[in-house]
């Protein structure tokens, strides 16, 4: 039977498996895992698995963030395998991997948020670390279920240009609005260390800001970032966090629509794609256990800016894990 052999770096027999050989293969061609890097089926455990949820159903305007996980796998072909501003070859330091996309149903929110949480739980059960490419935010609340139940209450950093902790949209309880009041009510995060980054905007009454408050997050908003500078505002949130099990969500709205117009909910006055980054890499050191990235529309994207916005937000994020995982080691 006819196959096609694809050369892949590795640095020895029993080194990780690495993406493909650009030098030997087109970056544009074979198969459009994350940064080519190999499928889960194909190495068996992976230390970090990077995992599609196409899922958004619970978008409140402009929809099409299901098409996300696929526009970030395209645009990821262009990431090389050293990243130099943390000096780290985050592929060959641990085993990195795509696990594919979850199957969730479209039609029926809460049994896609219980497959999240099942599958997910499933994934990290033996150490892996999840990092997930959505989908819209709605998919963070099964996300820190599963975590919840591996690490205990979470640490949270969440990049969004909105709070996403409003109680309802008409009637309904499941949103990209509502996942982290709900996972403040569940006991799912550690409440002396929540921090909203990067939010802006019209609010719907001065009320948000207080109930936000009451459910125990923090706010460095976008102008704060601007203002303080990136170190400022990263040593603050380190200090913060501590060496308590973090998550980190990024909504790829913290960035402004010039930044990263691809996507459901655009509110103006955003970070560039340059201070998300620094503001990731300044956090090198904290205890970072799972991540997501969602809200990519690649409907609304032009030239595929937001898609490479997240792609490399995605790669500073297993750069950071493999070293947390190369220094537990």
């Amino acid at each position: 039977m006819f196959s096609v052999h694809t050369p892949r770096i590795q640095a020895g027999p029993d080194a990780p498996l690495g993406p493909v050989n650009a030098a030997l293969v087109p970056r544009y061609a074979g198969a459009a895992t994350y940064a080519r890097l190999p499928r889960l089926d194909e190495v068996g455990h992976a230390d970090i698995a990077l995992l599609g949820i196409p899922f958004d159903t619970g978008v409140s305007y402009r929809p099409g963030a299901r098409f996300g996980p696929a526009a970030i796998r395209e645009a990821s072909r262009l990431l090389r395998p050293y990243h130099p501003a943390l000096d780290t070859s985050p592929f060959a330091a641990v085993q990195v991997a795509d696990a594919g996309d979850l199957a969730v149903n479209p039609f029926d929110i809460a049994e896609a948020l219980a497959t999240i949480e099942t599958q997910v739980g499933e994934l990290i059960a033996d150490g892996t670390v999840p990092v997930c490419m959505g989908g819209d935010h709605t998919i963070a609340l099964p996300l820190l279920r599963a975590m919840h139940r591996a690490h205990g209450p979470m640490a949270v950093l969440h990049f969004d240009a909105h709070l996403d902790t409003w109680d309802s949209y008409f009637g309904a309880d499941y949103t990209h609005g509502t996942p982290f009041r709900r996972a403040s009510e569940e006991g799912l995060l550690d409440l002396d260390a929540l921090s909203h980054v990067g939010t802006r905007g019209p609010l719907y009454a001065a009320e948000d800001l207080s109930e936000d408050a009451r459910l125990g997050f923090g706010i460095v908003t976008s102008s704060d970032v601007g203002r303080r500078g990136v170190d400022a505002v990263a040593a603050s949130l380190t200090e913060r966090i501590g060496d308590r099990p973090l998550y980190l969500s990024i909504d790829i709205d913290v960035l402004d629509p010039a930044h990263a117009p691809g996507t459901g909910t655009p509110e103006a006055g955003g970070l560039t794609s340059r201070e998300l980054l620094e503001l990731l890499r300044a956090l090198d050191g904290v205890n970072l256990v799972g991540a997501d990235v969602v809200e990519v529309a690649p409907a609304y994207d032009h030239a595929d800016i937001t898609a490479v916005a997240a792609s490399h937000v995605l790669y500073d994020l297993v750069t950071l894990i493999a070293r947390r995982l190369g220094r537990a080691r």
